[in-house]
């Protein structure tokens, strides 16, 4: 044949007459179906066979001129659609197509195929072409393909094709367009979605992220529904693990589906407790997660560097088969050069009007203009921030100058926020009725730089960008760790420059991801019926109860240990007081009233007492979740307020019940330094753990004696204070000539220069800082080492590794 190619025979030497989604497609075929990657055959209408049709029909000169004329995108583009439409398509070109069609339906009916347009410049890897050109889904019959085929063509020339090819600096002349053709995969009776292979906000490059939604992939692909979300992490994957480290269960609102009597596509609601339940099983999510890195490493081997693929996948509901229907290069992260990264902090705060999943990282402000037609589009000024319900490649020409966007449908693989990660401005997608929440011209600060949800805050609020070259900032010799809670931060914290994360605090997961106390699940039948029916509302879709809370929980926990793997992750078992466990769900029913909940049952004593024993061990069951299923075996465990080294054996006896024995596969469990105790029997402490963290907090509390939550004593509370470093000296000592290792968890480093440096002098092995502390305390670090210190540095280093 002259103008079909089946796919299975091109590859990427072919991208000039198939376009770079067809030869990728077609390589994936030839190179990937052999490793397990199943792909729907199929064939292409090439670039010559465009070129045939223009020539046949004299359109070339005409297209050319109507280009020339006028400033009218929409008229000019609509003039070119039509003069394309009208022409016949060769005959020879015709009956390829129809002969390719008939061997591809073999002896059995008519197929449903997809007709899928791809430019001979798309899917380069500095430049997205996708959706520029026209797809369709179900064609039937040779009358409907050759209808459709020409309907690609001209789509060649829509008003967002022409002017994305202008904003790019691509001739219109030398771009063509070739069709594929595919069988069509059922996915309107099962489902479909978005694979990237690095996280699409904060660009990690050690996770896969799946989405996926029932029915057609379009109302992923467009941002119709909130989906589902599946992160995985690669490295563990690859060693044979299930690390399907968190899940995210979306709205799921409607279900794009294929109506054979009206031979159209429909968009239907889903009922509530399919979108309550997960579209993907774990099985499916990991098979997707392996086929993605499997095509991310083929084209990086081709390519000689590494290569993030965006691959949409589809499930045939009629076979129960995967397939990737598309595989093509991400163009954000991909494209950035060197290390250099923005880090925006908020200056003030301002009343939130409404939130949803923020996209990117950044802060942006301006009047909120609210459109809902595109039509409407002439109303828009550069420099306001776009608020609609979704967007299309319609809508591109104004979000280039747009400040920030906002939709109210929408997840992290729609349209809107694809398109504000390429023009690095941020969006938040799915906030709920914020066409009507916010009013026109209203001042607007757009906030993404505070984890998962974004904010729109009421005023043009200020804030600050920082610059920060990580490559020149030297690494000192104490290790400089990190504080961390919230997992939802996890994966963009991990890009600053530091070499693990000193204190994880699972207490932030238990109050933002569990919400429930550990004994309403154990203990269910003790609960006021109002309570159990909140409990029932919170763990709806788990057989067992407590396994909701080991499933969250280690969610959250393997979020934080997948983000800074290799670097070693310090998770501080639960350390609220009973207080604040009593304002998880169902805490009130067995906590106990305290006159001062700051020294009373909390930390180790709580771990082994019968009255919170079995609420451990499903902590301990959500560690061993994360260290062996998910294989994140650089998370370690940190036992607060011990106080006594009896009562260390005593938790490290009750983690062995659950399957969590110290030493084994490198697990090391070490002791928070906050009690006089601790720095006074430093030896026996050492016999039982692997290290100390100083929780300067807690610990000048105790040495002084003030406590911190009181305003009158509150000028006495001072880290620097000379008793309070007396103690850590003599600790430093005594542990690192039993051979451990000391670091720093507390806020004093984070906030004060000169105790940063007095750290450093003593020898302190870590220094666990707040976020925002990082870049600022390692020069600081960096400056109090000197070159001087190097050797005797370096000799406390080797003293405290051994065990």
């Amino acid at each position: 044949m002259q103008w079909v190619r089946w796919l299975r025979d091109v590859g990427a030497g072919d991208v000039g007459e198939v376009g770079g989604k067809n030869a990728s497609l077609g390589e994936m075929l030839r190179a990937l179906t052999g490793l397990g990657v199943a792909v729907p055959d199929g064939f292409a209408v090439t670039a010559g066979g465009y070129r045939a049709f223009l020539a046949a029909s004299g359109l070339e000169e005409r297209i050319a001129a109507a280009l020339r004329g006028g400033d009218d995108l929409h008229a000019k583009s609509e003039a070119i659609r039509t003069l394309i439409l009208r022409a016949p398509l060769p005959d020879a070109l015709a009956a390829e197509v129809t002969a390719a069609y008939r061997d591809l339906c073999g002896d059995g009916p008519d197929l449903h195929v997809a007709v899928r347009s791809s430019a001979t410049a798309e899917d380069l890897p500095n430049a997205s072409f996708a959706g520029q050109q026209e797809s369709y889904l179900y064609v039937q019959g040779e009358a409907d393909l050759l209808d459709k085929v020409k309907r690609c063509f001209a789509s060649l020339f829509t008003p967002r094709a022409i002017n994305y090819r202008e904003d790019m600096g691509f001739a219109h002349e030398a771009v063509a367009l070739s069709v594929g053709v595919q069988r069509m995969v059922r996915a309107d009776a099962a489902a479909s979605g978005v694979s990237f292979t690095l996280d699409p906000e904060s660009g990690h490059p050690d996770i896969v992220y799946i989405t996926s939604a029932y029915g057609l992939g379009e109302n992923v692909v467009q941002g119709r529904v909130d989906p589902d979300a599946y992160w995985v992490h690669k490295p563990t994957l690859a060693r044979g693990h299930r690390p399907v480290f968190r899940r995210k269960v979306g709205k799921k609102e409607l279900r794009l589906v294929y109506d054979p009597v009206g031979h159209r596509l429909s968009n239907l609601p889903v009922p509530e407790p399919e979108r309550a339940a997960e579209s993907l099983t774990e099985d499916e999510a990991l098979t997707l997660a392996r086929w993605a890195v499997t095509i991310e490493d083929h084209y990086a081997g081709r390519r000689g560097e590494a290569c993030p693929m965006d691959i949409e996948w589809a499930k045939d509901g009629v076979t129960g088969e995967l397939f990737i229907v598309q595989a093509r290069p991400e163009t954000v992260h991909s494209q950035r050069q060197g290390p250099t990264m923005r880090i925006y902090r908020l200056g003030g705060r301002g009343e939130v009007l409404a939130q949803g999943l923020a996209v990117g990282d950044r802060i942006a402000a301006g009047a909120a203009r609210v459109i809902r037609d595109p039509r409407q589009m002439k109303q828009f000024r550069p420099g306001e921030v776009l608020v609609t319900e979704a967007t299309d490649p319609d809508w591109e020409p104004i979000m280039k100058t747009a400040a920030a966007i906002v939709t109210e449908r929408g997840g992290r693989t729609s349209h809107a926020a694809i398109v504000a990660r390429e023009l690095g401005i941020p969006a938040i997608v799915g906030a709920a009725d914020v066409c009507d929440l916010l009013p026109a011209g209203q001042e607007v600060t757009v906030v993404c730089a505070e984890g998962e949800t974004g904010l729109i805050m009421k005023g043009a609020l200020p804030f600050e960008v920082e610059e920060v070259d990580a490559s020149a900032l030297g690494r000192p010799r104490t290790r400089i760790l990190m504080n961390i809670g919230d997992p939802e931060r996890a994966l963009g914290l991990a890009r600053l420059p530091c070499d693990g994360v000193g204190l994880a605090r699972m207490e932030f997961v238990f109050a933002s991801w569990v919400k429930v106390h550990p004994l309403a699940l154990t203990r269910y039948d003790q609960l006021p019926a109002a309570v159990q029916r909140e409990v029932d509302a919170l763990t709806a879709g788990y057989e067992d109860r407590t396994a909701y809370l080991v499933d969250r929980l280690a969610q959250g926990i393997g979020t934080l240990a997948a983000a800074f793997w290799p670097r070693s992750v310090l998770l501080r078992f639960s350390d609220f007081k009973t207080n604040e466990y009593a304002h998880l769900l169902g805490g009130e029913q067995f906590e106990p009233r305290e006159e001062n909940p700051m020294l009373g049952w909390r930390g180790a004593s709580r771990y082994y007492h019968p009255g919170y024993k079995e609420g451990f061990l499903l902590e301990c069951a959500a560690v061993r979740r994360v260290r062996e299923a998910f294989g994140l075996t650089n998370l370690q465990v940190m036992v607060p307020f011990c106080r006594t080294p009896a009562e260390g054996r005593r938790v490290l006896a009750a983690m062995r019940e659950a399957g969590l024995v110290q030493g084994e596969r490198g697990l090391e469990v070490w002791v928070m330094a906050e009690l006089p105790s601790n720095v006074l029997q430093a030896r026996e402490f050492a016999a039982v753990f692997d290290g100390f963290s100083i929780g300067s907090n807690d610990l000048t509390q105790l040495v002084l004696g003030v406590d911190r939550d009181s305003e009158q004593v509150a000028p006495l509370f001072d880290e620097r204070d000379e008793a309070v470093k007396r103690a850590i000296v003599a600790l430093l000592r005594e542990a690192h000539a039993a051979g451990r290792r000391v670091g720093i968890c507390g806020q004093a480093p984070s906030d004060h220069p000169d105790f940063a440096a007095f750290l450093v002098a003593q020898g302190i092995d870590s220094i666990s800082l707040t976020p925002d502390a990082v870049l600022r305390v390692t020069r600081e670090v960096l400056e109090a080492e000197g070159p001087a210190a190097a050797p005797a540095a370096q000799e406390r280093r080797e003293v405290g590794a051994r065990r």
